[in-house]
C-alpha cells in the first residue's frame, strides 16, 4: 500500500503539474482520483453487492451466507459453524447477519461474512436482498418481478458508487482555506494544455507562482 501511494501521488502531480509542496488531499482533489484506499474499498462494496444480490442456488458463494442474511431465497450450502471452520484456525467464527463487527475486531470472521457485511449500510432498511438472474429458476410465488429486483439492485449500486465522494473528505481532509469539493469527473479546465492548466491547478491549491495573484 505505501508503494501503491508513492505511485498513485506521483500520478496525481503529473496530472496536475502541481508543487511537491501541495498538500495529498488538495492534490487528489484537483486530479480527480481518489486515494488508493478508497478505490480498493469501493472495488470491494461493489464486488459485495453482486454477490449478496445474486441467485443462492447458482452462485455458491452467495449460498455460503451465513442463514440470518435476509435473502429473498433460503437456499443455503449445507455447513455448520463447525463445517465451515474445518481446516482453519480456532479463531475463524460466522458472523451472525444482523450482528455489527466490533471495533477494534475481537476474532477474525469468515471472508464471506466479512464481505455480506459492507453492504449493510446501503441496504436503507431493505428487508430482503434482491435475486440477479431469478428468472434461471423457477420462481416462488412471494418472489416479486423481475423489473422491481433489477431496479434495486440498480439503486443499491448507485447508492455505493454515490458513497465514494462522500468518504473522500474523511479519508484525505483539506486545509481550511481550500474549499474546492472533490468530484470523480475532469475539471472542465483540464483540456486545455497542460501548462495552462497546471498554472489553474496550482493557484486553485493555493501553492505556485499565480496563487497570490488577485485576478
Amino acid at each position: 500500500m505505501a508503494r501503491l501511494n508513492t505511485f498513485w501521488q506521483k500520478v496525481q502531480r503529473w496530472t496536475t503539474n502541481c508543487f511537491s509542496a501541495t498538500p495529498t488531499g488538495i492534490l487528489t482533489v484537483e486530479s480527480s482520483l481518489p486515494p488508493v484506499a478508497l478505490l480498493i474499498s469501493q472495488r470491494q462494496r461493489v464486488g459485495a453487492v453482486r454477490v449478496v444480490c445474486y441467485l443462492p442456488e447458482i452462485n455458491p458463494a452467495t449460498a455460503r451466507l451465513h442463514a440470518s442474511f435476509p435473502s429473498l431465497s433460503a437456499h443455503r450450502a449445507r455447513h455448520s459453524s463447525r463445517a465451515l471452520t474445518k481446516g482453519l484456525a480456532s479463531v475463524y467464527l460466522p458472523l451472525h447477519g444482523k450482528s455489527p463487527q466490533p471495533v477494534p475486531p475481537m476474532r477474525n470472521h469468515l471472508p464471506i461474512d466479512a464481505v455480506a457485511h459492507k453492504t449493510i449500510p446501503f441496504t436503507h432498511g431493505l428487508s430482503r436482498m434482491p435475486m440477479i438472474n431469478s428468472h434461471l429458476v423457477s420462481p416462488a410465488p412471494t418472489v416479486p418481478s423481475r423489473s422491481l429486483m433489477d431496479n434495486t439492485y440498480s439503486a443499491l449500486k448507485k447508492t455505493v458508487r454515490e458513497a465514494l465522494p462522500v468518504d473522500w473528505p474523511g479519508l484525505l481532509p483539506t486545509p481550511g482555506y481550500y474549499h474546492h469539493l472533490p468530484a470523480l469527473s475532469p475539471r472542465p479546465f483540464m483540456g486545455l494544455g497542460k501548462f495552462i492548466a497546471g498554472r489553474i491547478h496550482q493557484k486553485r491549491a493555493g501553492k505556485g507562482y499565480l496563487a497570490t495573484h488577485p485576478t
